[in-house]
């Protein structure tokens, strides 16, 4: 027999226990048969069975998977919910206090004509950007998601535009039932360009229906000829099928020939390559390529062979069909991207895709703790009740059982003493603490984070400050991790709704958004605004950075560009500075927000008449006489 080999895997932190990792270096089948499906790729196997036992963890039942291994006895041990506890925290700590979708360059209050409209175009993408968040209940979507991305160490959005609601629809998804089809060449940092969604539905016997599997899948494809709803060779099962070609205007002998497959409207072939192209509206350039969705569901009893969740056979499936009557098989969703987000607890090595759990570097000293908890329980039992040596009893027949009011009859020689446990609970109750010390310290979650601090204990606001240095950077990391995945969720929002053509979106150019996340530790309010009140009379920030500031401090300011507006509204100070260097009445109104007076019309000189004609005349003559002695 060779020695065990040593794996390496994103997943191997959970070798330690032997429920997951045998002999053979696989998860046990009786601990976690839904790994072990037979469409469940190979690759993907340890991955659900560390899913399922991180949750065992979450939900304080990882004493029932241990059981499989350790027998009975391993239900005994205590599970006071500290993986749980640190799951919260963390998850409260990446949200922060308030999320907000904030679009670039929406703040902006220049008064250049080409930056105004810029401004507007921004301001208008955000406040819809907005109402769509609250319509869909955005901020409960991401704490869904955070709760299983901290916990399993991935987290998955999935997208669909509903026409009844006509927005885009967002859901969040269990990363067990997520397959995303990665090759042996391809980059696991690039996203894939098939992404299955595959669960098992249980038997009904009351409906006299089997046991299924279900599975939908996105795929990126070249855009093929227009397909319609139909049905197979037997009739019995919905399928998708080329409508019937039309042919052509008959020529001069009256001969028709076929005119070729039937295309999207919009789409055209060209004549160079054959492909076909579609102009999307979010693009500059065609492109050759969008998404199929198909959506169908296998009889596990009819599976036969080595297939899995990518090679599941076509002939044995029944495609959904949509509320409007389109069959889900490989139903063109005119886009060119796939509408799921995948979103990693951690940034994710180099070439690999998957995320890690906040759990994985503390599991073992959790599992210390657990038992640290029951030995101590169990040594509280005896404390409270202690254990009792009698000798010398006058009666040696009599039962002897310890209780209040108990008298105990001794001889000459007898003697009672008790067996004391304190010594012994008082030191696993500090080795409780140092484990939980140490689960902190691997974690990054200081005490203060945790609440298990008093503050009355922290000499200063500054120690506190440097107590959270590792939680600052521990946050700073997971929030790394899903910036890029947010502003491709928003991005994804967008293009959503130009693709539904719903009206309020008709000519708006798609803008670069992203979801800003509130402060996750205590804010020195006084502090800041202390800091905005002298920078900006000083012109060290910008009024805008100011108001920013303020809002992310926790202040009540709901739009900072309707802030900003209200403050320059009131500030004739600056005004009057204003009208003095530009002499301009309407740039200063609009500075202040209001309409510039109207200037008066300046009324024309009250000039004294004209002298007579005669007068003239006469003047004219008298000037005449005098200057005759030259005749």
């Amino acid at each position: 027999m060779g020695l065990r080999q040593v794996a390496i895997h994103a997943w191997s932190w959970l070798n330690y226990k032997p429920v997951y990792s045998d002999s053979m270096g696989m998860p046990n089948r009786r601990a976690f048969p839904e790994a072990q499906a037979m469409w469940v790729p190979a690759e993907d196997e340890r991955r659900l069975a560390a899913y399922k036992l991180l949750s065992a963890y979450d939900h304080n039942q990882a004493a029932e998977i241990a059981e499989v291994v350790d027998g009975p006895r391993a239900r005994d041990r205590r599970e006071f919910g500290d993986p749980s506890m640190f799951i919260d925290t963390l998850v409260s700590n990446v949200l922060g206090r308030e999320q907000k979708i904030v679009v670039p360059g929406a703040e902006k209050t220049g008064t250049d004509d080409g930056e105004s409209v810029s401004a507007a175009a921004a301001e208008h993408v955000q406040e819809l950007l907005r109402d769509w968040a609250k319509a869909e209940l955005l901020p409960m979507r991401l704490q869904q998601c955070e709760r299983k991305t901290v916990a399993l160490g991935d987290g998955v959005y999935r997208m669909a535009w509903d026409p009844a609601k006509k927005r885009p629809t967002l859901r969040v998804t269990d990363p067990g039932f997520y397959f995303p089809v990665i090759g042996e060449d391809d980059d696991g940092g690039e996203y894939p360009r098939r992404v299955h969604f595959a669960w098992e539905l249980p038997e009904d016997t009351k409906r006299g229906l089997k046991a299924r599997l279900r599975r939908i899948t996105y795929e990126l494809d070249w855009i093929r000829p227009l397909t319609v709803a139909g049905v197979d060779e037997t009739g019995t099962r919905a399928v998708r099928a080329l409508p019937p070609t039309p042919d052509s205007a008959p020529d001069a002998s009256g001969v028709t020939d076929p005119t070729g497959p039937v295309l999207t409207p919009g789409d055209v072939v060209e004549a160079e390559s054959g492909a076909i192209a579609r102009q999307y509206t979010w693009n500059d350039k065609p492109s050759y390529f969008t998404c199929y969705l198909t959506d169908a569901t296998w009889i596990i009893g009819d599976l036969k062979g080595n297939v899995d969740v990518d090679s599941l056979p076509a002939a044995g499936a029944t495609y959904a069909t949509r509320s409007d009557g389109e069959v889900l098989d490989h139903l063109d969703l005119l886009i060119d991207f796939i509408p799921v987000v995948h979103v990693p607890n951690t940034v994710p090595p180099a070439e690999e895709h998957w995320g890690q759990s906040s759990l994985a570097k503390a599991l073992q000293v959790f599992d210390e703790l657990a038992g640290s908890d029951t030995d101590s329980a169990r040594a509280s039992a005896t404390t409270g009740l202690p254990m009792l040596a009698v000798s010398g009893v006058a009666d040696g027949r009599q039962e002897l059982a310890a209780g209040p009011g108990m008298v105990f009859k001794l001889g000459e020689a007898g003697k009672l003493t008790a067996v004391d446990t304190s010594a012994a609970l008082a030191e696993l109750r500090n080795h409780v603490g140092d484990l939980k010390d140490r689960a902190s310290n691997i974690v990054r979650l200081p005490a203060v984070s945790l609440g298990t601090l008093s503050p009355s204990e922290v000499p200063s606001g500054f120690a506190m400050q440097v107590s959270l240095g590792p939680l600052d950077s521990l946050i700073g990391s997971m929030r790394l991790a899903r910036e890029h995945k947010e502003r491709l969720l928003l991005k994804f929002v967008q293009r959503l709704y130009l693709a539904g053509q719903h009206p309020n979106w008709a000519g708006v150019t798609p803008q670069e958004a992203e979801l800003v996340r509130g402060p996750y530790t205590p804010t020195d309010k006084a502090a800041i605004l202390d800091q905005v009140a002298n920078g900006v009379p000083k012109g060290v920030i910008s009024l805008e950075t100011g108001v920013r500031m303020l809002a992310d401090a926790g202040f009540p300011i709901d739009d900072i560009e309707k802030e900003i507006e209200l403050i320059q509204s009131r500030a004739f100070e600056q005004a009057r500075f204003l009208a003095d260097a530009l002499g301009n009445p309407e740039e200063v109104a609009s500075y202040l927000g209001r309409g510039a007076p109207e200037t008066p019309e300046t009324p024309a000189p009250n000039l004294p008449p004209a002298p007579a004609d005669d007068t003239t005349q006469n003047l004219s003559g008298q000037g005449q006489k005098g200057s005759r002695g030259n005749e």
